[in-house]
């Protein structure tokens, strides 16, 4: 089955000016222009400041504008969250949900980051799930992260943990709606290390991911989920990468903020 590859930027917690969104947008935009490939989708995911900006520089391009995050609630008391509907008023059609950093699993330790800390996060399996199911139902594309810490790699149980994570993000959720899913493993010691995944290895933790939904569901509809790769993924070891018969994609971090570096990375998806 032929799936068209997505590559998604996440800004995390930078450009997230109306100004500096706009800049990096036109810049990406005509780094496309260069580009002789096509057949890829491109997602942009500012911080929730910078999203109306972005969307007025994304225009009539074919980059779609995604989001970090979602609450699973319409409404109500829930200060500082962000309701699926919000996003779809933004023109936001893709939302990012547990990412590990807001899952309290870093890649890089940060001396102020205690375990207390961390905790505060908060985002479980079960706020995953209900995020997801909150996202398909305002009709948007949950791009759900997955992935294993370097001492649960130590320790062999990385499937274990894939899919385990896997399992507990599509709970309650139907054959339909499984497809619209986007999963990104992003194995945690390689976000923002420069550590990365063996591509062998990355293709075949990604196999995991396929194996979990058809155990759920079907082989059709495993075959036809889009798997990401994110962690580190640059210029130069994407084409790699992304010529893996598992990986349709990847979840792009720092790369993703320099637009030349993007480009090329979506040009390697599109070939």
């Amino acid at each position: 089955m032929t799936r068209t590859p997505i590559v998604a930027g996440n800004w995390k917690m930078n450009k997230g000016t109306a100004q500096e969104a706009t800049a990096l947008i036109n810049e990406l935009k005509a780094a496309l222009l260069e580009s002789s490939g096509n057949g890829a989708e491109v997602v942009v995911c500012p911080p929730f400041t910078a999203l109306a900006a972005a969307k007025q520089a994304i225009g009539a391009s074919p980059i779609a504008l995604g989001a970090q995050n979602v609450f699973w609630k319409a409404s109500g008391a829930y200060t500082g969250q962000i309701a699926p509907q919000m996003l779809v008023d933004l023109g936001v059609s893709h939302v990012i949900i547990g990412h590990s950093e807001a899952r309290g699993r870093f890649g890089v330790a940060e001396p102020d980051f205690t375990p207390d800390v961390l905790k505060q996060f908060g985002e479980t399996d079960v706020t995953v799930n209900r995020k997801t199911r909150a996202a398909l139902a305002a009709g948007l594309v949950p791009i759900v992260c997955i992935g294993e810490t370097l001492t649960e790699r130590q320790n062999g149980h990385t499937d274990v943990v894939v899919q385990t994570q896997v399992q507990g993000a599509l709970e309650e959720i139907g054959s339909d709606d499984v497809t619209r899913i986007v999963f990104a493993y992003e194995p945690v010691w390689a976000i923002g290390t420069g550590e990365v995944c063996g591509a062998d290895e990355a293709d075949r933790v990604c196999g995991v991911v396929r194996a979990a939904v058809a155990a759920l569901y079907e082989e059709t509809a495993a075959q036809a989920v889009r798997v990401q790769y994110g962690g580190s993924m640059k210029p130069d070891n994407a084409p790699d990468l992304l010529t893996r018969p598992h990986i349709d994609g990847g979840l792009i971090g720092g790369a993703s903020l320099k637009a030349s570096d993007f480009a090329a990375i979506i040009r390697a998806a599109q070939s």
